[in-house]
């Protein structure tokens, strides 16, 4: 009995912890660091004891906010090694990073004035990002596809330059356009094992005969309109994503 109480205790505080991060990570976003935890208590639904209980500072709240995210991406990146062609993987993930920045302006500035970052949690996060990402660069400058003269730095670094360019950009489309563009930047130039389209934006790029969802490569059509995708499983796939 005893057991089954304490067994329902830390599933209990696991649920509240978890409403703790995703409230967190709404009200910075929203309203940057100025938000209390208070507030962010109310949000989740659970007490101010309750937060302060699992993170005892804002600034222990923050990281373990921050720590949740890069986790994300890291497990995103390995998803798209899984499922995709190297070059896909690489600039599909890409794309992805910059899409998930957005609207994390507030928090990341705070971050990178304050010289007491980055702390173990987040810089342990932040080795396992560039772990992947390394991996990710690497597989696809072997497939040919990106230049090889561009490494993990740049890629970070332009990546956050793209990041900035989506977020100041007032239409959407058109600071998705501008992210492609740059990004087109680390191609090799030679390329000709795999496509020159950008897998999450399906009509900004030069067309190439492959599955535009799974990458895989797909017969010349002699007449009608070039097919995009290798069958009705990934067709649905992309137009539910699009949606």
């Amino acid at each position: 009995m005893t057991t089954a109480l304490q067994d329902a205790g830390r599933a209990d505080a696991r649920r509240n912890r978890t409403k703790v991060l995703a409230a967190a990570a709404r009200a910075f976003t929203d309203h940057g660091l100025d938000v209390s935890l208070g507030e962010i208590a109310r949000q989740a639904g659970v007490g101010t004891g309750t937060v302060y209980r699992h993170f005892p500072s804002k600034e222990i709240l923050l990281e373990a906010v921050l720590v949740e995210q890069v986790d994300g991406l890291v497990d995103a990146a390995r998803r798209w090694a899984a499922r995709t062609a190297p070059t896909a993987a690489f600039f599909g993930f890409l794309l992805e990073v910059v899409d998930k920045s957005y609207g994390r302006k507030h928090v990341c500035e705070a971050v990178t004035t304050d010289t007491s970052w980055p702390r173990p949690g987040l810089a342990a996060s932040a080795r396992r990002f560039r772990q992947v990402l390394d991996e990710l660069l690497r597989a696809a400058q072997q497939a040919g596809g990106v230049r090889a003269d561009v490494g993990p730095d740049d890629v970070a670094a332009l990546t956050v330059g793209c990041a900035t360019t989506r977020a100041a950009h007032r239409d959407r489309a058109g600071g998705t356009r501008m992210v492609n563009l740059a990004l087109e930047c680390l191609r090799n130039p030679a390329s000709v094992t795999e496509g020159r389209r950008f897998r999450d934006a399906p009509g900004t790029l030069h067309a190439a005969p492959q599955c535009e969802e799974c990458g895989a490569r797909l017969d010349a059509r002699a007449t009608g309109r070039p097919a995009r995708y290798c069958g009705a499983t990934c067709r649905q796939r992309a137009h539910r994503r699009r949606l």
